[in-house]
């Protein structure tokens, strides 16, 4: 009787260190096995939704405002786009264009100090060499060569509008070539703001800076 329950207690015992044993290797695959990751994997991440925000296939569909719209979505009436400096030219390199922008543009800049001041430079820069220092058509290039002179501002193109000379910096006109890659359109505009000085010399003054006077010096000066 003795002996059985030492037998029993024996295989009472190898089991459970057998049981523990397997435990154990089992355990310690699961562990090892946690430590390897998916690389393409975030993990455990709090507020997923701060992380990633929602976003939508091209031309794909969606609900987010109640109803299935694109995602790619018509801009807002009126939107103005950014870099609208470079939007297309609307007239086309023909007499009507020529025309057309002779009667409908305007110069948007103001014939201010700073502007008429970078417009000297840009028509020293891109203008002078056949255009002479005065507008005059006495540059280097026609006195130096079998092309003939270009017409005097103050004279040939004294009435010539600033649509027209807008359209013949863009394409170009006779022999004169196209600056539309040498000058942006604000530049181009500068440009005719200097150009118009020769026109009609005297004839635009620039605007004097806008200064603030305090009201102390305005009830001292009554």
């Amino acid at each position: 009787m003795k002996n059985n329950n030492m037998a029993r207690t024996n295989y009472t015992t190898t089991v459970s260190s057998t049981l523990r044993f397997f435990l154990m290797i089992g355990f310690s695959g699961l562990l090892f096995g946690a430590c390897q990751s998916d690389p393409n994997s975030p993990g455990v991440e709090y507020m997923p939704d701060m992380y990633r925000s929602p976003s939508f296939e091209t031309y794909g569909e969606n609900e987010i405002s109640g109803n299935k719209i694109m995602s790619a979505r018509i801009p807002a009436t009126n939107t103005i786009a950014r870099g609208s400096d470079n939007l297309p030219y609307p007239y086309p390199n023909t007499f009507e264009g020529y025309e057309a922008a002779g009667a409908n543009l305007k110069n948007p800049l103001e014939a201010s100090e700073q502007n008429l001041a970078e417009a000297k430079i840009l028509y020293t820069r891109y203008c002078v060499h056949c255009h002479g220092k005065k507008g005059q058509g006495d540059g280097t290039v026609p006195k130096n060569s079998e092309y003939p002179s270009p017409p005097s501002y103050s004279e040939g193109l004294k009435d010539l509008p600033v649509g027209k000379i807008f359209h013949t910096l863009n394409y170009g006109k006779n022999l004169m070539g196209s600056h539309a890659s040498q000058m942006t359109k604000t530049e181009r505009w500068k440009v005719i703001l200097y150009v118009q000085t020769l026109q009609n010399p005297g004839g635009i003054q620039a605007k004097a800076e806008e200064t603030i006077v305090e009201n102390k010096e305005i009830e001292e000066s009554k």
